[in-house]
């Protein structure tokens, strides 16, 4: 079965078919670096690192490009709250979210680049749209460059709408627009604007317009027309609509499929920093660990919305220690590496089925259940191909505890042999309490550890732990 993913632009679920063969290139919108990423920033990080790991499992040479936009109104605005300069507040969210990614175990992509360092691609965009007659230079001196949404019939396309029915644009004052909707593709420098955050143009100094920046880059990475462009689907208007309609006038195909994912909501309101109910990465990863809270983000389908709660967060913990209970368990038993990494079916087809992951993580989940009945009944063979199985899926989701990130994140090998002594030292207290049934004292270590990272578990052969901090 061929892999099948829904087209947000034509709202149907289309064969893949790659512009060349064996070759992919994704763009997806990376982040407005006014803030660190919440975990609704990076469900979409966590989308695209699965598409790009499933798309190499397939066969295919994936390159992913990922935008920072570290030049915006939101920054700048951001930047005279935190009293500092723009381009420090970017960098320092820049690496915040590069935190975030490792975290996760997100790979980078392949190419992440900045908006201020594609300056020239934009005005060349611009001067091209200028010449076909889709854009002009504001009449009011400004120094604002805006599209032209009249000139191009096709506008709407994507998010199914009508130009008459559209709100006006309100990136930039409207006295220089010939329409309402008409949106920026250049800022003219203000009064108060820190110099830094102009660059000279033939329509005077300024800055880029959100859209604008990304046609440009994905344009200079990937070609004038690429296989996917995705996102969260609050980008789908206005900002994916503006970039398909100034990337087509300026004679570029773009992209093929456009995917979005859901968002992640907090009681039924969108996460995001406006709102001020953001669940930053580096808080939530104190309270589960990293790898349970990308399972957490990998459990539902990308196009469902998801509504956030400590219990759901617990849930995906627990659901993804049962997994990792049942690899160590058979990594023990029969070695780490034995098995064949073979994908079985069931998960393969729900992979193709619009990266359907619910579905593949159920086929996991039913594979360690058979794992665990043949620990039990001592059958190493059947231990051995549900391991090998098990942990080759995983590795497409970015969730095998035995390969990195994961694995070298446990304790380290200088202080292993020290912890090693002073847990076991504490487990066998805790197996004295339990012996004289004084269950307070038996419990209040397991809590001791528990608060160190190190959680406990009792199986018929004594008690196992293992380091979660």
């Amino acid at each position: 079965m061929p892999l099948r993913l829904y087209d947000s632009a034509t709202r149907q679920i289309r064969d893949f078919d790659p512009i060349r063969p064996g070759k992919v290139g994704i763009y997806h919108c990376g982040l407005t670096v006014q803030g660190p990423p919440h975990i609704g920033h990076i469900r979409k990080e966590v989308v695209f690192d699965v598409l790009s790991r499933w798309m190499e499992h397939d066969g295919y040479d994936v390159t992913v490009v990922a935008n920072i936009t570290d030049i915006d109104d939101k920054v700048l605005a951001k930047s005279v709250e935190a009293g500092q300069e723009w381009w420090a507040l970017a960098y320092a969210n820049e690496r915040a979210l590069h935190q975030a990614y490792d975290a996760l175990g997100c790979r980078p992509p392949t190419y992440e680049p900045r908006a201020t360092g594609h300056i020239t691609e934009m005005i060349e965009m611009i001067e091209a749209l200028i010449a076909a007659g889709h854009a002009y230079p504001a009449a009011d001196g400004s120094g604002d460059v805006y599209f032209d949404v009249r000139s191009w019939p096709a506008y709407g396309e994507l998010s199914g709408q009508r130009i008459d029915d559209m709100e006006a644009a309100a990136d930039a004052d409207p006295r220089g627009k010939r329409d309402p909707r008409d949106f920026a593709l250049w800022k003219g420098s203000k009064a108060g604007e820190p110099k830094t955050a102009s660059w000279a143009t033939p329509w005077g100094r300024g800055r880029p317009g959100w859209h604008l920046e990304c046609s440009a880059m994905a344009g200079k990475y990937l070609g004038d027309e690429f296989d996917i462009h995705g996102g969260g689907l609050d980008l789908r208007f206005p900002h994916h609509e503006n970039e398909l309609a100034q990337s087509r006038a300026a004679g570029r195909p773009f992209a093929r499929i456009w995917m979005h994912n859901a968002m992640l909501n907090l009681t039924g309101e969108k996460m995001s920093k406006s709102v001020g109910n953001a669940l930053l990465v580096s808080e939530v990863v104190k309270r589960v660990p990293p790898a349970a809270l990308r399972y957490y983000l990998v459990a539902p389908h990308y196009r469902s919305i998801v509504e956030f709660s400590e219990g759901a967060l617990a849930e995906a913990a627990t659901a993804y220690a049962r997994i990792e209970g049942f690899i160590t368990r058979a990594a023990e038993r029969v070695g780490a590496d034995s098995g064949a990494p073979v994908v079985c079916a069931d998960f393969a087809a729900a992979m193709d089925d619009d990266l359907g992951t619910p579905a593949a993580l159920a086929s996991v989940h039913e594979i360690v259940r058979s794992g665990n009945a043949a620990l039990a009944s001592g059958d190493d063979v059947q231990v051995r191909g549900a391991l090998g199985s098990v942990r080759a899926m995983l590795a497409i989701l970015g969730l095998d505890p035995l390969a990195e990130p994961w694995a070298s994140r446990g304790v380290s090998a200088a202080s292993s042999g020290v912890v090693d002594t002073l847990v076991e030292a504490l487990l066998e207290q805790r197996a004295a309490a339990r012996a004289r049934k004084d269950f307070a004292s038996s419990d209040a270590i397991r809590d001791q550890l528990a608060a160190a990272g190190v959680v406990v578990e009792d199986t018929a052969e004594g008690s196992r732990w293992v380091v979660r901090a």
